[in-house]
């Protein structure tokens, strides 16, 4: 049984990851009004060119910075249609996402000409030692970098959004634009930062879920990851410590999906394939109507009108 708890926290960790720093990177949109529906598309982009600097460079501290900048990329698109352009932020996401998996399929013919390759430098596990030999929570000082990473974000962002100036800036824009606007903050300016944050954060998500885990990048893999990453937000209550801990339910899920079909259980495997999903929409269901996020969230702010 012991051995069950400590397999079940490390598969919570170790796939919760990915969509933690998603989640956080969708939290800090949300706070400044935007949904940031596109996160998917964003994942992907991060997964295929860390992948591809991890394979031309050899080095995958170099790959999660080419994920950086293809998440950067990809989620400025959205911050373009939604701030500037003032489309439906839904909708814009929803195409991006579209795009983006088009757009990877595309790149890996025009990018590995001679195939794919099945496996590139990956982050490599650290371990804390003595730690890491503790029963059932020793797993947790056992992973790779962007593992601690992600966890060591979560107080940071927490003391950024609600202990400083910036972050309060951050949620006027979110709360009330126009009464921030009034007071001198550019809110346009705000939310590009915002979503500028959250390319870096999606981006290091595909990194970590394509050379933290897997070594590889395959179309589809991101597997609605990004979409469980704004699902994070919701459930976890617009906070970064919810969107930690709502992150790693969704892990400990996929981590019991994989377990369960080792198990022999005398049930359909594609029953297990979406417990995940099936799970976030239950607990979705039951949280509406008991958390709302920031007022103007989803809405274009035009300078002047209310």
């Amino acid at each position: 049984m012991l051995a069950f708890i400590e397999g079940m926290l490390g598969a919570a960790i170790r796939t919760g990851c990915p969509i933690m720093l998603c989640g956080l990177g969708c939290l800090f949109c949300s706070k400044a009004g935007i949904i940031n529906f596109a996160m998917e598309g964003v994942m992907t982009m991060g997964a295929f060119f860390a992948v591809l600097g991890s394979y031309l460079t050899g080095s995958p501290w170099i790959g999660l910075l080419c994920g950086i900048v293809a998440g950067v990329i990809s989620n400025m698109i959205l911050g373009i249609m939604a701030i500037t352009v003032k489309v439906n932020q839904v909708v814009v996401g929803t195409g991006l996402n579209s795009l983006c998996l088009g757009l990877s399929s595309y790149l890996i013919s025009f990018c590995y000409p001679d195939g794919m390759p099945n496996k590139v430098n990956a982050f490599k596990t650290i371990s804390f030692g003595p730690l890491a030999k503790i029963p059932v929570i020793g797993v947790l000082f056992e992973q790779q970098a962007l593992t601690y990473i992600a966890f060591l974000l979560v107080p940071v962002i927490f003391y950024v959004i609600n202990k400083t100036s910036f972050g309060m800036a951050i949620r006027a824009c979110g709360e009330h634009p126009h009464a921030a606007d009034s007071l001198g903050i550019n809110v346009d300016k705000k939310r590009y930062t915002a979503v500028l944050i959250a390319g870096v954060l999606g981006g290091m998500g595909g990194a970590a879920l394509a050379i933290g885990q897997m070594s590889m990048f395959s179309i589809g893999m991101v597997a609605g990851r990004g979409y469980l990453s704004w699902s994070a937000v919701t459930i976890g209550k617009f906070s970064p410590i919810g969107v930690m801990l709502a992150s790693l339910l969704f892990g400990a899920a996929t981590g019991l999906q994989v377990r369960a079909k080792t198990l022999g259980i005398p049930i359909p495997s594609q029953f297990f394939s979406m417990f995940p999903y099936l799970l976030t929409m239950i607990i979705l269901a039951s949280v509406i109507g008991r958390t709302s996020g920031p007022k103007a969230i989803g809405k274009p702010f035009i300078k002047g009108e209310r």
